[in-house]
């Protein structure tokens, strides 16, 4: 979709969180989301930006914000609470798994969140499937309260605990391959790409042999990206909003390559492009993000 000049000029080149991934981050505008298997193509104006020279994060920069990460994302939600993002309702429609997954409709489906925020992804999920066990954990300790705070936070069906999935071992909370699902929504995107293979080696060992983890999160191209100055850049597809916290963009190659690096083998891997509206600027913009499964190999099915 091409901007008209007037909102070209409207657009901030730094985006604030709150004007790119507010609560309107999946309100439909104009057409539903379209599944394709290649990256979005850039209008010439974008294509003119991103082709630029860019200035990445100088080092000192860099390490002070790895160091400092989860002091960011606690001051995230000291900020916002649990009023930033709407509850996703839509995950059993996107991943049939969720639903599909028992061999018979009373069977319990044992579930891990990875990075769970406030539990926008696991409450909806509870409140409509009483046969569902979560374990939800998230990098940040403020986050982790947050949840355990919820009305509908019951120890009986869900285990929220704090966890660094880089280098806290999963399995001090989670049985060694006692997890059916894993979901991983807008969450490998935070992690420092040097990193990632750390998080998905500690997923691994919870997930049972043949099972699913679903991922969705932001894709390559998406309008997000585009506005990153070249002072927020820390690498490729990498960089650092105004907050201290950071985000990756995923193309489908990276993404499958790291996974099946660690393991797991692809099931599905496109990009979803949908058009949504920016209250604030008055416009629809083109969001990209990736939506992927990813089954870990059952030596008992063979090869």
């Amino acid at each position: 979709m091409e901007l008209t000049e007037d909102a070209k000029c409207d657009i901030k080149e730094t985006p604030s969180r709150e004007e790119v991934e507010s609560k309107d981050e999946t309100s439909p505008c104009g057409t539903d989301q379209t599944k394709i298997s290649v990256a979005r193509l850039l209008t010439p104006e974008e294509m003119e930006k991103s082709s630029g020279e860019q200035t990445l994060v100088s080092g000192f920069k860099q390490m002070k914000l790895e160091k400092e990460a989860q002091k960011n994302w606690d001051l995230f939600y000291k900020r916002n609470t649990t009023n930033f993002f709407k509850d996703r309702h839509w995950t059993t429609r996107e991943f049939e798994e969720l639903k599909a997954y028992r061999e018979f409709e009373s069977q319990r489906l044992v579930l891990l969140e990875a990075g769970c925020g406030v539990g926008n992804c696991i409450f909806p999920l509870l409140e409509d499937d009483l046969n569902i066990f979560v374990y939800a954990c998230d990098f940040s300790p403020r986050a982790v309260e947050f949840v355990k705070r919820n009305t509908l936070y019951c120890p009986e069906r869900c285990c929220a605990f704090q966890c660094d999935l880089t280098k806290d071992d999963l399995r001090t909370n989670v049985p060694e391959d006692g997890v059916d699902v894993v979901t991983l929504i807008f969450v490998l995107s935070a992690v420092h790409p040097e990193k990632m293979k750390l998080a998905l080696q500690n997923i691994s060992r919870v997930l049972k042999p043949g099972g699913v983890v679903l991922f969705r999160d932001y894709g390559l191209h998406d309008h997000a990206m585009l506005r990153f100055k070249s002072g927020n850049k820390l690498g490729e597809n990498f960089y650092v909003r105004q907050d201290g916290t950071r985000s990756y963009f995923f193309s489908k190659e990276f993404l499958a390559e790291l996974f099946e690096d660690t393991g797991f083998q692809t099931v599905a891997n496109d990009y979803v492009l949908r058009e949504t509206v920016n209250k604030k600027e008055g416009i629809c913009v083109p969001r990209v993000f990736l939506q992927s499964k990813f089954t870990k190999p059952d030596p008992s099915h063979g090869s």
